[in-house]
């Protein structure tokens, strides 16, 4: 009981090692598997819920650990949140290199088709839309979400561009493709919805690179 036992001695473990189990944090090799499991409870949690109404005990409940451990991995809310969003903006933020790597005059394509293929793969999709819907409806979450698209995706493709204006430029071009985002893939009007993505890609494709280096 309460791992001793009767005569005081440290109760044996069930794999009978005779080392008590510790409570709260789970062995290191589960911690990796545990972090996970934690990111993939709150996406889920903050995609059906919005950011202001999920709570770190619902995902701890959600993911099947204690609180202490969301505490202890990640701290508050808004810092799972912050890991949610990187984990989601991972593919994006792997490609930021390689957008800017080919012929300036093809980054518009390049850009859009990254963003677009992000998403309609449906991996990628659950938790953008989960973070969308939350920094839509909430300044913390928006903020968080701003901050890190800011500071990791759109300063680094602005400081390759060579413009005056730069910051404003990748700014502008990717309120496009947020824009049609959220109408393709949150609020799905018809026809665009529906459209097939490489048509997509072809008209947006222009107007993304007109933001970046046209006159």
């Amino acid at each position: 009981m309460n791992g001793v036992t009767a005569n005081g001695g440290p109760a044996a473990s069930p794999d009978g090692t005779g080392t008590p189990r510790r409570r709260g944090r789970p062995p290191a090799a589960e911690s990796a598997g545990t972090r996970d499991r934690i990111l993939d409870a709150a996406r889920e949690e903050f995609s059906a819920r919005g950011y202001e109404k999920t709570s770190v005990r619902g995902i701890a409940k959600a993911a099947g650990v204690d609180s202490a451990l969301v505490h202890h991995y990640f701290g508050t809310k808004e810092r799972v949140f912050e890991a949610a969003v990187e984990v989601a903006f991972g593919p994006a933020l792997a490609e930021r290199d390689a957008l800017l790597e080919g012929p300036l005059d093809e980054v518009g394509e390049r850009m859009t088709r990254v963003i677009i293929g992000l998403w309609e793969n449906p991996v990628t999709r659950t938790p953008l839309l989960a973070i969308v819907r939350s920094a839509v409806n909430n300044d913390t979450a928006a903020a968080v979400f701003r901050r890190l698209v800011a500071s990791q995706l759109l300063r680094r493709i602005a400081g390759q561009l060579g413009r005056p204006d730069a910051e404003l430029r990748a700014e502008l071009a990717a309120a496009q493709l947020v824009g049609i985002a959220m109408i393709r893939y949150v609020i799905r009007i018809e026809p665009l919805a529906s459209a097939d993505p490489e048509d997509i890609v072809r008209r947006v494709a222009p107007v993304v690179q007109g933001h970046l280096t046209g006159p």
